[in-house]
């Protein structure tokens, strides 16, 4: 990678000073991982990967320590982004991203919070990973051209057009949301209409082209493997389950991606997370994430801020 950057060396001082300077910068880099993959545990492994290469490197050497780390993560993410990619063509019925927790933080180590919606996410699986590379340093970070291009070993006119295709594909799949105000209020509705199992209140709630996708990887019996689209059909669907699915379950609002969204839990045991995206047309999509091992982060989360 080199010596990135324009300015001086960077002096090192001592591991201690090292770490903190990496704490500091943790954030971007996960941002970026994340975003990249879609998983926490995933984007987690990246970061500490370039922590352990970042204290065997010599330092020295590098000029401008936050735009090599930012590099390094970047690749390694297209490295594993193709790996996931693999993984995903035997994956069982749909894949959606792990939701991640940002009470803390909404826009993920972001200069924006672009590429963090589950809605956007799942569109970014469609794009090359250096077309989804050059989106995410640009739509959420506001890198210049010549940075991304540097990123991506390419030419500054390539990365306009990465960057170019990227932005065509989303906005080809994807009508704009509302605010996070607006979405929870209709999320809110979406629930109450759910656990009761209205379904003329569902229907009133959906756009005409709404579509419900579930995540259940292949583990969860309840969890349906196939897409569900149409007004009347997705209201048919949540409310044949409500009368047997929602008894004994306790639900938590949650800060994810974000944007608000519930983890529904019973006996202390998450069952699902989901959230909805919202247009000016109503709810166009329905995220259900059941698979276990995406539900665990986020329901910690939700745990620690309980006990507090």
């Amino acid at each position: 990678m080199g010596s990135t950057g324009n300015g001086p060396p960077v002096p090192d001082n001592g591991l201690d000073a090292v770490a903190d300077d990496f704490a500091r910068l943790r954030p971007r880099l996960f941002g970026i991982a994340y975003r990249m993959l879609g998983s926490v545990a995933d984007a987690e492994d990246i970061v500490q990967d370039v922590w352990v290469k970042w204290q065997a490197y010599d330092r020295t050497a590098v000029r401008d320590a936050t735009a090599f780390l930012v590099t390094m993560t970047t690749r390694l993410a297209i490295n594993a982004t193709q790996t996931a990619r693999a993984r995903r063509e035997t994956y069982v019925g749909p894949w959606l991203p792990e939701p991640v927790d940002t009470t803390a933080d909404p826009q993920l180590g972001a200069e924006r919070g672009e590429a963090l919606e589950t809605a956007v996410l799942v569109l970014l699986e469609k794009l090359s990973p250096t077309e989804r590379a050059a989106f995410v340093l640009r739509e959420a970070f506001d890198y210049p051209y010549a940075r991304i291009a540097e990123v991506l070993q390419t030419k500054v006119s390539n990365a306009r057009k990465l960057l170019s295709r990227a932005r065509q594909a989303v906005a080809a799949e994807r009508q704009k949301s509302v605010d996070a105000t607006a979405q929870h209020k209709l999320l809110e509705a979406f629930l109450s209409a759910a656990q009761a199992g209205d379904f003329d209140e569902l229907e009133s709630l959906f756009a005409a082209e709404v579509a419900s996708y579930t995540d259940g990887g292949g583990t969860v019996r309840d969890a349906s493997r196939f897409p569900v689209f149409g007004r009347v059909r997705v209201a048919k669907f949540i409310a044949a389950f409500a009368s047997r699915f929602w008894p004994g379950m306790r639900v938590d609002w949650v800060d994810a991606n974000g944007r608000p969204s519930v983890l529904a839990s019973r006996d202390g045991v998450p069952v699902v997370w989901f959230t909805v995206n919202v247009t000016a047309d109503g709810i166009d999509r329905v995220y259900w994430v059941m698979n276990p091992a995406k539900l665990e982060r986020i329901a910690a989360a939700v745990r620690a801020r309980s006990a507090e």
